[in-house]
This record gives structure tokens, C-alpha cells and sequence, in this order.
């Protein structure tokens, strides 16, 4: 659903801060669940029945990657048939990342301005974009 929650897949505690703070002035009343690492986000996929609104990730992550997750979550059917857009908010976007990021499906990649303002404008057009697009699982 639409109102699921954001997932934040982010190791950095300033970075995960200035998030938040910016969904929450942004008005956005999803529960943010976040992650320190790429395979806690997974273990939360897998065991729970929730349907996330979107995942927002970091690629550079302890244990596993965002990369990594993204793909762990492509070859799971279950994760797959959830259909959860994947966006990726990276401090840096090699191409190399960004290619495989693309090669896996993801549905953005977007290098994490360091303005809150900037960080506002991007996730505003993140959330409105979702929030408006059809998507096979969000019926409301």
C-alpha cells in the first residue's frame, strides 16, 4: 500500500537523521523502518507481510550492499511479486554502480545532495512521483 513503510537502508546516523527529518517536514506520514545494513533490510523483507511503499538505499553499506540487496531481492519471487520500488541515494554514483544498479531493475538512482533544501526537493519528487504512479501491488 501507499501508506506501507519507507524503508531506509542507510548506515550513515547523520545521513539516516537528515532523512528523516526531511520526510517528516515534507509532511510524508509513512513509518520510516531503517537499516544500518543491506541484510537487515533483507532479513525485514522476508519476515514480515508488510508492503513497503519504497525502499531508499545507500549502495555503499556494511555486510550487504544496497547493490547486493537489490539483487537478492530480484531473485527472491516472493520479494519480486511485492514489487517495491527500489531508489537508490548514494553519496557517490560511479558508473559502474549506477550501470549494475540499472542492469538489476532499480527504479532510480539519485546522488544524495548535502543541502537539506536539496535533500527536500529530491525526496519530494521521489515521494510525489510514487505516490501518483499506478504500480501493480497499490490498488487505493
Amino acid at each position: 500500500m501507499k501508506s506501507g513503510p519507507i524503508l531506509l537502508v542507510e548506515d550513515d546516523v547523520d545521513d539516516q537523521e537528515f532523512i528523516t527529518d526531511a520526510l517528516q517536514m515534507l509532511g510524508v506520514k509513512n513509518h520510516i523502518e531503517i537499516f544500518d545494513n543491506g541484510q537487515k533490510a533483507l532479513d525485514f523483507l522476508l519476515n514480515s507481510d508488510q508492503q513497503p511503499f519504497i525502499i531508499l538505499s545507500d549502495v555503499n553499506l556494511p555486510i550487504m550492499n544496497g547493490l547486493q540487496l537489490k539483487a537478492e531481492i530480484q531473485q527472491n519471487q516472493y520479494l519480486r511479486n511485492k514489487a517495491i520500488p527500489f531508489i537508490f541515494l548514494s553519496t557517490s554514483a560511479d558508473s559502474k554502480a549506477v550501470y549494475e544498479a540499472f542492469e538489476l531493475s532499480v527504479q532510480g538512482f539519485f546522488v544524495k545532495e548535502n543541502t537539506y533544501d536539496g535533500i527536500q526537493q529530491q525526496l519530494r519528487q521521489i515521494i510525489e512521483y510514487w505516490k501518483n504512479c499506478r504500480h501493480p501491488n497499490f490498488t487505493e
